[in-house]
């Protein structure tokens, strides 16, 4: 999909934030060697090259643009391109972190252990996630796709449900886990400026639609789907908009 760094960054401060209380949760540990699977434009990768100046840090991304982003800040960390659902270290890691990343992968129920498995004894395993697909940012979203001339070609590309319940994950990762901790946090997100859901979802979750429609037929869609946003989330006496986003946390030491 065509990410877009610029886009992305509009929304920095909210977006670092979860990365941050994701870190904080880390359980003592000098790590060796370091993965961010799924790192973006390297901001996490960099923290903890920082954090561990004697680890080796590698951050993984499937995106060009992103990837180039992240080199054109001077670090120590190692880039790699790479297909996160098909990419495995070859040798134990230490630290295997995704940020908002895992939730564009399928099939979580062979990707977590998978992950699990690459862990060198003591090492852990550090996840975010969103799972506000029922929020009405993205029941909206489908709801628009389903609705126009676009919905046979939107129907393959956009998923409904790709984050599970917290006692999933508990259920597949317990049993290969020495410990195992789970939680989800509810961000009440203030946002300024015109549209600022719909500006969020560009960076993200309309990725799927901006890569399959184009012209006026993608004007037509982002018309009717911020209609629907208005009415959702409408702008405060204050000229702020509340956006209230759920992310599902989950830290496995092994």
């Amino acid at each position: 999909m065509p990410w877009d760094p610029e886009q992305y960054a509009r929304f920095e401060s909210w977006r670092r934030r979860p990365a941050h209380d994701l870190v904080a949760a880390l359980p003592s540990l000098t790590p060796r060697t370091v993965v961010d699977l799924g790192c973006g434009a390297g901001q996490l990768a960099r923290r903890l090259a920082e954090r561990w100046p004697e680890a080796e840090v590698l951050g993984v991304d499937n995106s060009p643009a992103m990837l180039e982003r992240a080199r054109t800040t001077p670090s120590r960390v190692r880039w790699l391109q790479a297909d996160l659902g098909v990419w495995r270290p070859d040798q134990p890691v230490d630290l295997l972190i995704s940020n908002a990343a895992l939730h564009w992968l399928d099939g979580h129920e062979r990707l977590f252990p998978e992950l699990l498995r690459a862990l060198a004894p003591g090492g852990v395993l550090a996840v975010q996630m969103p799972r506000n697909f029922e929020a009405p940012s993205h029941r909206l979203l489908y709801e628009t796709a389903a609705d126009g001339p676009w919905a046979e070609r939107l129907a393959p590309v956009l998923r409904t449900a790709p984050v599970h319940a917290p006692d999933v994950y508990y259920d597949w990762l317990a049993p290969l886990s020495r410990r195992l901790d789970l939680w989800e946090t509810e961000y009440l997100q203030v946002l300024e400026g015109d549209d600022p859901v719909l500006e969020w979802t560009r960076g993200t979750t309309l990725l799927p639609v901006l890569d399959t429609l184009a012209g006026a037929e993608l004007d037509a869609f982002l018309a009717a789907y911020r209609a629907r946003l208005d009415a959702a989330y409408p702008r405060r006496p204050d000229g702020r908009t509340l956006f209230p986003f759920k992310r599902l946390f989950l830290v496995a030491r092994v």
